[in-house]
């Protein structure tokens, strides 16, 4: 057997258990939200951000300190509000009478694991500021630029149901986080489970400890090493140049064929199975595009496709193999491109979410 194979084996099996490590773990804590779980691994394993869209009572801060704590990382927690200020998140000068001097005091951003809760509750300027840390992993402090720790990963919550006293993530900021996660309800036996393990909880707490101490403590599974080691497993997944292409053609197919930033149509653009690049005046191809087109308003970025290629290793890494199929594109194409496109008022107006025109260009595309 050829050594590299033997070595790409050996290090993808020591991956899967640490995967699976951090999956019992969190188990222990959260009842279901599989799909939250492993998006949450996904994207601190890629170093990007992540943004968690549900309805209050679905876990989501629980997931989030439940990650810091398997990582043993520091976490910090920014209620958003109306009223915050950029210096309540990045920090501020305080003067120091007895010294005659400036000192500097640091904000809560300045930690591994934040929890921007509500997001879209703080207006313009403290979303700027986030998006400088966000992006730069850095912020500035009067005339100084202060580096963020390593890692630096952020995930933000924002409840669809309110919208009264809300201020819109502009689409400049949506393309920074890596995935948009919909963190949906549980099912009724997991319900049921959640109602049993919160009762036990709760009968813990009666009898004297505190509700952190009624909860089994986690254990930190996902150290540095550890997860050095998962980056580099899935830097080594391998993608055919077919997958590659695919990436690129999904990508492409969600910007309208017309408008001033739109790119001069070229035969490389979409792949048949056999990898042989679709003409361009296919009249099937060129009649369902502008039946999708008309639904699109924008479509996403090449920040999309550096997403789909990192997160699609990542994904193949969580099923066990060493590279990528046209299915692990589809598994993780909803999560990476529902924020970055931009629907139109007719596709509102026929009821149609961003998941229903993704799932419009994944039938499209032809798979390699």
């Amino acid at each position: 057997m050829d050594q590299n194979t033997t070595d790409t084996d050996g290090g993808l099996a020591a991956a899967r258990g640490i995967v699976d490590a951090c999956r019992k773990e969190l188990a222990g804590h959260i009842i279901g939200q599989h799909e939250m779980i492993d998006g949450l691994l996904m994207a601190l394993i890629a170093g990007g951000h992540i943004l968690l869209e549900g309805v209050p009572g679905l876990a989501k801060t629980l997931a989030v300190k439940s990650l810091a704590d398997i990582t043993g990382l520091a976490f910090k927690r920014i209620q958003f509000t109306p009223d915050l200020l950029p210096a309540d998140l990045t920090g501020t000068l305080v003067w120091e009478q007895a010294s005659g001097t400036f000192s500097v005091r640091r904000g809560p951003v300045f930690a591994n694991v934040i929890l921007a809760d509500e997001i879209n509750r703080a207006p313009a300027k403290v979303q700027s500021a986030l998006l400088e840390a966000m992006e730069e992993h850095q912020v500035t402090i009067g005339e100084t630029t202060y580096p963020l720790p390593a890692p630096f990963f952020v995930l933000a919550t924002q409840n669809p149901i309110e919208h009264e006293g809300t201020y819109t993530l502009p689409e400049a900021e949506l393309d920074r986080f890596l995935l948009k996660l919909l963190v949906r309800y549980p099912s009724q036996e997991e319900e049921i489970r959640i109602m049993d393990f919160a009762t036990q909880n709760s009968v813990s707490c009666a009898a004297g400890d505190t509700p952190s101490e009624g909860m089994a403590a986690l254990k930190p599974v996902l150290d540095a090493a550890a997860l050095d080691i998962l980056r580099s497993v899935a830097d080594s997944i391998h993608i055919d140049e077919r997958i590659a292409g695919y990436i690129v053609s999904v990508v492409a197919a969600s910007r309208p064929a017309s408008g001033r930033y739109a790119a001069p149509r070229q035969r490389s653009e979409v792949f048949t199975p056999r990898g042989q690049p679709l003409r361009s005046d296919d009249a099937a191809e060129k009649a369902a595009r502008e039946g999708l087109y008309r639904y699109l308003a924008f479509g996403a970025s090449p920040r999309a496709s550096i997403a789909l290629y990192r997160c699609s290793r990542i994904r193949a890494l969580f099923e066990g193999r060493a590279f990528v199929t046209p299915e692990d594109i589809k598994a993780i194409a909803l999560p990476v491109l529902r924020h970055r496109i931009v629907l139109s008022y007719e596709a509102e107006a026929d009821g149609l979410d961003p998941d229903g025109i993704i799932s419009r260009i994944l039938a499209l595309v032809p798979v390699p």
